[in-house]
């Protein structure tokens, strides 16, 4: 038997076939997928397997059952990692999932957020998805194999006095007391163009602080990976929105600054409906680059592929044998004859699978696309951008020990205090950031001279910056941007940081928000 250290999780990958086996004792089961989808698992659904190297089928039918069955594969790729590190917590103090009690669930909480014999403690903010995971893993639970939920919540009648009767005025406090006090707001962090920029040329095309390229950079996928970058910040598109765009969905750059695109409701958080975005002419050029049939990187992988015939044993490929831009409709070959799909209904995961022929092979629409040339899953954008973070923290040693005579210590603290850094979803608040700041320029110029009711009476009629803004960042109400975007305050105090940062030294840390290039 495999035993393993700690529990462990896997995903189904239905485009690939099982590899090859001569194990008697698994040729039995037949085909493994097609055994796994009779048995409710989809692409992307966990398999968590115990340190003994079994599978707990309790806890993985929480993922194939129920509400959960319904969420998309990156919920439950966030509640699959969230439950290994409590399983394996409960391993630690000698218990199992289905006899925790409440004390386990505060000592969980109090292990990740402030025990300091954990190195590995997060932020309150971070225990959130603990926290909805282990809420909605015991909920399902308890009605399905009757088993105690220890998570405290709060309940749908918390009225433990019904005599006491509050005053006028009174709101009941509804906060969940599992959920941590500092995770009420999340820190919101920005970069200015001129630092994401910066971040963008060390860490991705592995330039150093004083603007010039290294010595030995190869920087394969240098042009898909700033290309990405440049439409995280163009667009102000989620990683998961932009990540699933397909190569027929954007508009060719021409003389306008702002082309129009439509992305589709299933790569939506939410996916209710799809919207309308917009794409610089500089972000379409440097997607044209990376696509570029001749020199960009994206045809290079792709005949890479097609010599291998990477493509060919794919399985679950839909073949697309044209596009209509005006209905949103591709043009497939079913099984029965031609057929038409619409671009809205189709998932991050069922795109990965759309592809049309050509002369040298099979192609995929898909517009991101990995080393080995299929399509790049959404969380590796993850990996690029922890790869860059570290690449900014070695020029950074470089830069205050280009000689190398510090201590090893000494170049780690050095590492730890870089001031320059950057996660993809920086990218899109660094787009709300930029917008707020344009549209109120024009908001003041327009509305010079006119009276406060006349005021009132314009945004009445046209709206104000917060509706503007949540209509391009695809909110549902203006409260979600200036809430959680821009709340005015901190915008306030970024102002009165970014009077401190302009000091000439270079590159500037601000305490809280962004971090800021001058």
């Amino acid at each position: 038997m495999n035993v393993l250290e700690h529990w462990s999780v896997d995903f189904y990958d239905f485009t690939v076939p099982p590899p090859p086996t001569d194990d008697p004792d698994i040729l039995r089961f037949g085909d493994l997928l097609d055994r796994a989808a009779r048995n409710g698992a989809r692409h992307g659904t966990p398999v968590i397997t115990s340190p003994s190297g079994r599978p707990d089928s309790r806890i993985n039918l929480f993922f194939r059952t129920g509400r959960m069955a319904t969420h998309e594969a990156s919920t439950w790729r966030r509640y699959a990692y969230a439950l290994i590190v409590w399983l394996d917590f409960l391993d630690a103090i000698g218990t199992s999932w289905d006899c925790a009690s409440v004390r386990d669930v505060e000592a969980f909480k109090d292990w990740r957020i402030t025990d300091l014999r954990n190195d590995e403690r997060i932020r309150p903010t971070s225990f959130d998805t603990d926290r909805a995971a282990l809420n909605a893993f015991y909920f399902w639970a308890s009605s399905r194999y009757g088993v105690f939920n220890p998570v405290p919540t709060v309940q749908a009648d918390d009225s433990d006095e019904a005599a006491w009767r509050p005053g006028p005025g009174y709101v009941p406090q509804r906060r969940d007391p599992l959920r941590p006090a500092g995770s009420r707001r999340r820190q919101v962090k920005w970069l200015l163009r001129a630092a994401l920029e910066q971040w963008r040329n060390i860490g991705l095309r592995k330039f150093d602080f004083d603007g010039l390229r290294r010595d030995g950079w190869r920087g394969f996928n240098e042009d898909r990976d700033c290309a990405f970058v440049d439409g995280l910040y163009g667009t102000g598109l989620r990683v998961r929105e932009w990540a699933s765009v397909l190569d027929v969905e954007l508009p060719a750059s021409g003389a306008e600054r702002m082309g129009e695109a439509w992305l589709a409701a299933k790569c939506i958080k939410g996916g209710e409906e799809g919207r309308k975005y917009w794409i610089p002419r500089r972000v379409l050029q440097s997607v044209e680059g990376y696509a570029d049939p001749l020199e960009g990187s994206r045809a290079e992988v792709i005949r890479r592929a097609q010599r291998r015939d990477r493509y060919d044993r794919l399985r679950g490929v839909r073949i697309v044998t044209g596009h209509n831009p005006r209905t949103g409709e591709l043009y497939i070959e079913g099984s029965s004859g031609p057929a038409t799909l619409a671009l809205d209904v189709l998932s991050p995961d069922e795109r990965r699978m759309l592809f049309r022929r050509t002369p040298a092979g099979l192609e995929p629409l898909c517009l991101w696309l990995s080393v080995s040339g299929l399509p790049k899953k959404v969380h590796s954008w993850e990996d690029t951008f922890d790869d860059a973070n570290k690449r900014v923290a070695e020029a950074w040693v470089r830069r205050a020990d280009p000689d190398g005579v510090l201590s090893q210590e000494e170049r780690e603290r050095i590492r730890r205090e870089c001031p320059l850094w950057a996660t993809a979803h920086m990218c899109r608040h660094s787009f709300a950031l930029k917008w707020f700041s344009i549209l109120s320029l024009l908001e003041e110029r327009r509305l010079e001279g006119f009276t406060s009711e006349e005021i009132e009476d314009f945004r009445d009629q046209l709206g104000d910056i917060w509706l503007h803004l949540a209509i391009l960042l695809g909110h549902k109400h203006p409260d979600t941007t200036r809430d959680h975007y821009l709340n005015p305050r901190e915008l306030h105090q970024m102002g009165e940081e970014s009077q401190v940062a302009k000091s000439g030294r270079g590159l500037t840390r601000t305490p809280s928000f962004y971090n800021l290039a001058v």
